[in-house]
């Protein structure tokens, strides 16, 4: 009778996860997440092909966990001002994932743009005024916002500023009535 498997994909995924919110993209090995699990790096390769085969189930799981469980709070009742304000929490409450996901240079970074992006044609879809708007000057909202998110992101993360609810809403307001006036903005990314 073959042995149960008592380490689960499931398993892996966590502890891989585990790894990442502590010590970011540069622990990401089979040994580090063997030891997080307690066990030899067998388990890992019995679930997955290789260590990129992991890395992508572990970016699967992180876009569900940040479209189902950070972006998807409502707290202003604007989707985008809330897609920005979830953000700049998930920022400050899991700090070294935050910087593991979207500060660090990693392979996957532009895949984590991709879903920035997705998130955000998402939440646009939601809000009358993005109605009608072209592809370029969706681009030129997302970029808008995601540059300013990211600010806010690292300057409360760092204690530089200790913004409130409000006063990043006010931000975020006069950030989007001001890109209406640069529809065609652009910064490159790779």
């Amino acid at each position: 009778m073959a042995r149960k498997k008592t380490i689960t994909r499931e398993h892996i995924l966590n502890a891989a996860h585990e790894v990442v919110a502590t010590e970011g993209f540069s622990g990401f090995t089979a040994r580090n997440i063997a030891s997080k699990m307690k066990s030899s790096t067998q388990p890992i390769y019995l679930e997955f092909k290789n260590m990129d085969d992991l890395r992508e189930a572990f970016f699967e799981e992180v876009e569900k966990y940040l479209r189902d469980e950070v972006f998807n709070k409502e707290v202003s009742g604007d989707p985008i001002i809330d897609l920005t304000l979830n953000y700049v929490e998930f920022a400050k409450n899991e700090q070294m994932l935050f910087r593991a996901l979207f500060v660090e240079e990693h392979a996957d970074g532009e895949l984590l743009n991709k879903f920035g992006l997705e998130m955000f044609l998402e939440k646009a879809k939601l809000k009358e005024e993005y109605n009608g708007m072209t592809d370029e000057e969706l681009n030129t909202a997302f970029l808008g916002n995601w540059v300013t998110a990211t600010g806010l992101a690292s300057l409360a993360t760092s204690g530089r500023i200790h913004a409130t609810t409000e006063e990043m809403v006010s931000i975020l307001k006069f950030v989007n009535k001001s890109l209406k006036s640069f529809p065609n903005f652009t910064i490159t990314t790779k």
